[in-house]
């Protein structure tokens, strides 16, 4: 079964300060080039890369790449361009995957909440017959469906209950 598990690097997307999919021969090429032990190596693909390395080091944080986006910065827009192209192909992987695809659903943090993010995702989602509703998806933190009627697949705004799952979780490692 396949899911983002968020925007974590698990799956291969970047977080905020991570690289991403990466050839793990990578950490040794690096060290050797740049004469740094494994230590420094993943340091720097851990703390340095994914939006804060694309936006030169501007920030980890979407909201400072929007600003920055509004400010007209290079690097901003580089994170911003590269982070909605790889959740776009993520979903279109997905969607091959599973021969076609039913719903996207948004969550956490960022997909409760950034309405930008989320239709600059969708806009690179046509070929799937996704089609937003603009003032829907104006909607933050609630559950709602930011599709339109016509839309081939349906698209969700689901908030996320991190306590919840928390709670559940120690439940089931305390049992």
């Amino acid at each position: 079964y396949d899911t983002t598990m968020g925007l974590t690097p698990l799956d291969g997307l970047m977080m905020g300060t991570r690289s991403g999919d990466l050839d793990p021969s990578v950490v040794e090429f690096i060290g050797k080039k740049e004469g740094l032990d494994t230590s420094a190596v993943l340091n720097i693909l851990n703390k340095q890369s994914g939006l804060y390395g694309l936006s030169n080091d501007l920030s980890s944080d979407i909201r400072d790449i929007w600003d920055g986006l509004d400010a007209n910065n290079e690097y901003a827009i580089l994170a911003m361009e590269v982070f909605c192209y790889r959740i776009a192909k993520y979903i279109g992987s997905y969607a091959a995957a599973m021969n076609g695809v039913d719903a996207i659903v948004f969550t956490g943090g960022i997909g409760e909440n950034d309405e930008g993010l989320r239709e600059y995702i969708c806009e690179n989602l046509g070929y799937l017959g996704v089609k937003l509703n603009a003032q829907a998806n104006k909607v933050h933190g609630e559950e709602i469906k930011i599709s339109t009627d016509d839309s081939k697949v349906n698209v969700y705004i689901i908030p996320t209950n991190e306590e919840l799952a928390i709670a559940r979780e120690t439940v089931r490692l305390v049992k």
